[in-house]
């Protein structure tokens, strides 16, 4: 546990970002993490915290805090949430609960309302009159109407992308300043019911220059230590990369999840008795309800060290008739405070969380300092929500690929301009695609948490987003190609089905990269028998092979396509491939041998690895890297763990949120495997097949230096009458001294430990299941020297059991619920039954090991995009000089260096890109290749997207409070403990805005130039990429 502390210096500033103008301006600037470009100028400020209500200082102050809690799909989908249909399910309507809350709050001044969920109110802003809007805008002017966390949704915090998270954000919060200017800033980050807390979200809120962070759900062991050691409240020390306070946030637990005490809940959807305060009446409750109160404000108030503490008074989509809430209230306040006549020292108010954050700011006390993250959360003995990293794996692999896809679609439309929205195509859009996602990383959608019809309306939302992309892709690429062509896109490639290369004697594949470095990628596609000729760009034939797809062998054959191809960064290659004919099939035969064979060891090599499999169970038994000679025994199958229903010991079963095995021992899926092995110039490959529903094929590319582990999982059997949830084991001999390393969100890696808690003395009652934590992109052991580690293509959980093992969960089939609400078992129908994935396997010496997973992990989830075509399209707005087809493109001149990634590029509006960059190394991360150290981006040159780009004016200082180490927690000069006014924080972090000149196509976009990386005086259009967290860019620095 760090002992440190850090102390509330109210006046002292710090520069934080406005929502769509903070640039990098100046050396005074703090290390950040993105730097934008963007739109806009602060306005005035009009609300803030000299909105909030009086307090009395010598006296407990009880800080009500009016809310809903409106999921974004859960048990109804989103639109019969927010419409009120289907209220047999759950009665909820988020339209009335709006009309109700505004007609509520003008009744009294004093009310106050905070609400959070952009998906709902913005659809509910934009069915209103102008009069209604007039109200709501001077309700939130007022602080009476106040937007906490801002975002499109509350996110999950264990099953989604950074990236994600920060789009989402966008969206958002980008609504609520076009809507509000900077009256609508959320100053608190309210993530209430996320199910654990990711040390990252904490970082990335603290970037975005959140002032502080209200949880709702910890661990009951860890609450009961905070409760008992004061430390509900504290600050969060969210990188081991950032020099705080640039991550720090101060955090907060509240006292009851986010729901009202006891007895207190006066809602339709309640059954408590309201507040009776006539003595005449039978019913007279109200002496009895204010002594009770009092009596739980003081209790509450122990475990906080102020003289301040809130009561959330509401809960799920309650306040559809707001009036029985606030009426209820106005009588508690009423009656509570004139009890000070009587001596009482509790006054009780309206107020916000933000409001409440300021009196604590101005309390000027020390704080504990907190530097892990709050997973895995268990409500109760035998109670871990660990299953739901890995429930619904199809759904969380959609949302993945859809991340993806949504990143190529806004490179593009950044790149072709307005004519990516209107072409030959149609209109292209890619905001219907932008919300689905956003939708998607709500915190019971990604997590797999919803009932099954809200599951499949999730999956509808996004495949009807990828249309008005795919359009908009069509439109960008004909304009940069100059050439129209009947474009198709192969959306189930994952299964091999592609109707255009699979019945097609010829056609043109165009592959396009949304990396800001070259890429070289082998491509594989459904074909028809026959032998293909596969030409690059400049119409030299590749290398190719066409081998037979796994699991079909005894079927009819099918086959697939393997060529090697090469895109430029930020950009497209055009491949042409024809079938020969005259000639017969040559496609590598397989090469197959007897699992009980002793004769010979069976291995897959290239010129980097060599993995090689035991002959008796066909299993992998080695994985070899030459490059670096090392050698490790991996010994890698599949096994089930056998789903509790309930037991003597506890009620709880495994469902949909909660992962209890029956017994700690996993089974087998099967000891051994039929094994065969393909051999080709570009691939080597060994088919395994473990039983009728689980199979795998581990495959080595030409040049790859990761070995290729693609799993096919389903339909799990649960006739036997047992749930089972499957996992892919990697068993070694590596030395792991109970230690293991996770991602958090994709970007920091932290060190797990079996059966340890960093910041209190862990009672273990699940062994298994309480040592699961949450693998977005990678997880990995190390004995010191070697490292394993394994990355995935959607979020897992994982963990590591005894030493030198590591585990992932692949998929899971449940035959009962587990009580937390959704009232259904997790018993997947359709399209997700069965789950095809990938692992991606590295050996490296830890010297070269970051290096190795940084890189490829970028790789895995900004993947190539192909588009097919029949090749045969006529010219398109092509140039007089210019008579055929462009068929290599590239967005920048220049390459970016492997330390800096292009994390979005994307239109901000019809002549205004956003830009992110990140650095991809932590501190002292890598040592092989220097790669943690800084990067200098020169930004000067005006010709970065285009000729006649320019850069925008710097935007005013940002500001946020800080909460100070120990060691220097005097308050600054001046200082009078009250926090500043700080611009909307909107999207982030330092930014810039660059217009767009919608440049002809036909012009090489230009690159980022590199500095020489010289400590000399910059202009403020120069960027260091500095040592940060993982992901980072840091602006400049005083030398």
């Amino acid at each position: 546990m760090d002992t440190s502390g850090v102390s509330a210096g109210g006046g002292r500033s710090s520069r934080w970002p406005w929502m769509s103008s903070c640039a990098l301006r100046s050396p005074l600037l703090p290390i950040s993490f993105f730097f934008w470009l963007l739109l806009a100028a602060p306005g005035a400020w009009a609300s803030g915290y000299q909105t909030c209500p009086t307090v009395q200082p010598d006296m407990l102050n009880v800080h009500l805090l009016a809310h809903t809690h409106d999921d974004v799909g859960w048990l109804k989908t989103v639109d019969q949430y927010f419409y009120g249909i289907q209220n047999n399910i759950q009665h909820a309507g988020v339209q009335y609960i709006l009309d109700s809350v505004i007609s509520a709050l003008l009744v009294d001044p004093t009310r106050r309302f905070i609400y959070v969920e952009m998906a709902f109110f913005s659809r509910w802003w934009h069915q209103q009159t102008t009069a209604t809007q007039d109200i709501v805008r001077k309700l939130v002017r007022q602080g009476r109407l106040e937007f906490v966390n801002g975002g499109w949704v509350m996110n999950d915090e264990a099953a989604t992308h950074y990236g994600a998270i920060i789009d989402q954000m966008t969206l958002g919060l980008r609504f609520l300043e076009d809507t509000f200017g900077s009256d609508g800033r959320p100053r608190v980050a309210w993530h209430i019911d996320p199910f654990g807390h990711s040390r990252e979200q904490a970082s990335l809120f603290a970037q975005m220059g959140f002032d502080g962070f209200f949880l709702g759900r910890l661990d009951y062991q860890d609450k009961n230590v905070r409760e008992e050691m004061l430390k509900m409240e504290e600050v969060w020390r969210a990188s081991t990369s950032l020099k705080p306070p640039t991550a720090d946030l101060f955090t907060g637990v509240l006292p009851n999840l986010y729901n009202p005490p006891n007895d207190l809940c006066w809602d339709v959807l309640c059954a408590d008795s309201p507040m009776v305060d006539e003595p005449r009446s039978p019913e007279f409750n109200a002496k009895q309800l204010v002594h009770y109160f009092l009596q739980l404000a003081n209790a509450q108030g122990n475990f906080y060290r102020t003289n301040h503490t809130v009561m959330t008074m509401g809960s799920d989509f309650q306040y559809e008739n707001a009036n029985m809430w606030f009426k209820n209230m106005d009588k508690l306040i009423r009656l509570v405070n004139a009890q000070q006549a009587n001596g009482s020292r509790v006054h009780v108010l309206y107020s916000t969380p933000s409001c409440y954050l300021r009196e604590l700011n101005k309390a000027n006390l020390t704080w504990s300092v907190k530097e892990d993250d709050f997973f895995p959360y268990a409500d109760g003995p035998n109670k871990f929500w660990t299953g739901y990293f890995s429930s619904r794996p199809a759904l969380k692999r959609y949302e993945r690929l859809s991340y993806n896809f949504l990143q190529v679609c806004n490179q593009l439309e950044a790149l072709a301009g307005p004519a990516a929205n209107v072409g030959p195509y149609g209109v292209g859009d890619s905001t219907p695609l932008k919300e689905a996602m956003a939708v998607l990383q709500h915190h019971d959608a990604v997590t797999g948490t919803s009932r099954q019809h809200v599951a499949n309306d999730y999956a509808r939302q996004l495949a009807v987003g990828w249309g008005p992309c795919e359009v908009l892709l069509s439109n960008a690429l004909a304009r940069l190609s100059g050439s129209k062509q009947n474009f198709s896109f192969c959306r189930e490639l994952n299964i091999s089905i592609c109707p255009l290369s699979r019945k097609s004697a010829r056609f043109q594949v165009t592959i396009y990269n949304p990396l800001g470095r070259k890429v070289d990628w082998i491509v594989r596609l459904p074909v028809s028998q026959g032998i293909f000729l596969v030409k690059d760009p400049n119409g030299k034939t590749v290398p190719s092979n066409v081998v037979m797809l796994p699991s079909s062998y005894s079927k009819e054959y099918q086959w697939e396509l393997l060529f090697s191809a090469s895109m430029p960064a930020l950009g497209f290659s055009i491949y042409s491939v024809a079938r020969m004919t005259g000639r017969n099939l040559q496609a590598h035969k397989m090469q197959s041998s007897s699992p009980k064979s002793n004769s010979h060891v069976l291995a897959i090599e290239n010129e980097h690895l060599r993995a090689t499999f035991d002959p008796d169970t066909g299993l992998l038994m080695r994985i070899e890297n030459m490059d670096q000679n090392l050698s490790l025994p991996v010994n890698q199958g599949f096994f089930w763990y056998t789903a509790n229903t309930g037991d003597a010991e506890s009620d709880q079963a495994s469902g949909a949120y909660i992962f209890r095995p029956t017994w700690y021992q996993p089974q087998p899926v099967s000891r051994w495997a039929q094994i065969h092995l393909v051999k080709t110039a570009l691939v080597q490959e060994a088919h395994q097949n473990f039983s009728a529903w689980c199979s795998q094929v581990v495959r080595l590319y030409q040049g790859q230096r990761h070995l290729e582990l693609e799993w096919t999982v389903g339909p799990i059997p649960v006739e036997d009458g047992w749930g089972k949830e499957v996992i892919s084991r990697f068993k070694t001999g590596l030395k792991t001294k109970g230690q293991f390393y996770t991602d958090s969100n994709g970007r920091e890696i932290l060190k797990r430990r079996r059966d340890y808690r960093p910041t209190w003395r862990l009672n273990q009652t699940e062994p298994v299941a309480g040592n699961y934590y949450p693998v977005n992109t990678r997880i990995y052991i190390t004995d010191g020297n070697m490292q394993l580690t394994v990355l995935t293509d959607r979020s897992q959980g994982g963990s590591s059991l005894k030493d030198g093992s590591l585990e992932l969960m692949v998929h899971r089939r449940l035959l009962v619920d587990d009580g937390r609400g959704v009232g259904e078992a997790l018993m997947e129908s359709g399209t997700g039954e069965w789950v095809r994935g990938r692992h991606l396997v590295l050996l490296d010496s830890v010297k070269e090991a970051a290096a190795s997973h940084r890189l490829l992990a970028e790789k895995v989830v900004l993947a190539p995009q192909l588009v097919l075509a029949q090749g045969d399209g006529a010219l398109y707005h092509a140039p007089a000089a210019r008579r055929t087809q462009v068929r290599q493109f590239s967005g920048l001149r220049r390459e970016l260096p492997p330390q800096v990634h292009l994390l979005t590029l994307a239109r901000w509006s019809r002549e205004r890109l956003l830009l992110r960059l990140e650095h991809q190394f932590a501190v002292r991360e890598d040592s092989g290749r220097n790669l943690s150290s800084p990067v200098t981006l020169n930004l000067q040159d005006p010709s970065i997207l285009c000729r006649t780009c320019s850069q925008a004016s710097p935007s005013p200082t940002c500001r946020r409070p800080l909460w100070q180490p120990t060691s220097s927690c005097t308050a600054p000069p001046g200082s009078n403990g009250n926090l500043p006014q700080v611009p909307f924080p909107t999207l982030l972090l330092p930014s810039w805005i660059l217009p767009q000149s919608h440049c002809s196509p036909w012009k090489s976009v230009p690159s980022w130039p590199q500095s020489n990386g010289k400590n000399t005086a910059r202009h403020p259009q120069e960027v260091e990429m500095a040592l940060s967290p993982p992901l980072v860019v840091a602006t400049h620095k005083n030398h």
